[in-house]
């Protein structure tokens, strides 16, 4: 009987056993399932060291191109203020420019209206002058008339008086024949 409670014992301490067992691999289950194997957990950690690199190496350059990003806004900065400022300086050259054309031009116009102006007057000159210059050629060859006129009359009183003369000196000649 002892032989038959030490083998209930033993049983009872195998069926403990493979209870404790089968609790085990259980838990050995749900462990694996939650759970990664040492290779797939190395290769993660090597896939993440390399990551933290990459992201070293990344957050690195981010950090150099930022550098240069606010190198490069600060020219523009500056650029842009200098370009505003010889735009100003631009306009303001401009502005000038413009008004001294306006005067050029508003002064052009009063010299133009001025020379228009004196052109008329000299038309108007020129246009007495000729007139003057056509009444004096008017008169001259009237003068002309007139000299050829006298000078016909001259002649022709110069001829009578030399007829005149001539017939008083026959006469007479006559008169004193006559009277002898």
């Amino acid at each position: 009987m002892a032989s038959s409670i030490v083998f209930r014992q033993l049983r009872d301490v195998i069926a403990t056993q493979e209870e404790l067992v089968e609790k085990l691999r259980r838990q050995i289950t749900e462990l694996e399932k939650n759970s990664v194997s040492m290779v797939e957990y190395e290769a993660v950690v090597k896939k993440l060291e390399k990551e933290e690199k990459e992201h070293a190496k990344t957050k690195c350059y981010l950090a150099k191109e930022s550098e240069q990003l606010e190198f490069a806004l600060g020219e523009i900065e500056i650029l842009a203020k200098q370009l505003e400022r010889e735009k100003q300086a631009f306009d303001n050259v401009l502005s000038c420019v413009k008004n001294k054309v306006l005067k050029e031009s508003i002064q052009k116009d009063k010299l133009k209206s001025k020379c228009t102006e004196i052109e008329s007057h000299i038309q108007k000159q020129e246009d007495i002058l000729n007139s003057k210059d056509h009444e004096i050629k008017e008169l001259q060859h009237f003068v002309n008339k007139q000299k050829q006129t006298l000078k016909k009359q001259a002649t022709d009183f110069k001829i009578q008086k030399q007829q005149e003369y001539y017939m008083a000196k026959v006469l007479g000649g006559k008169t004193k024949k006559s009277v002898k």
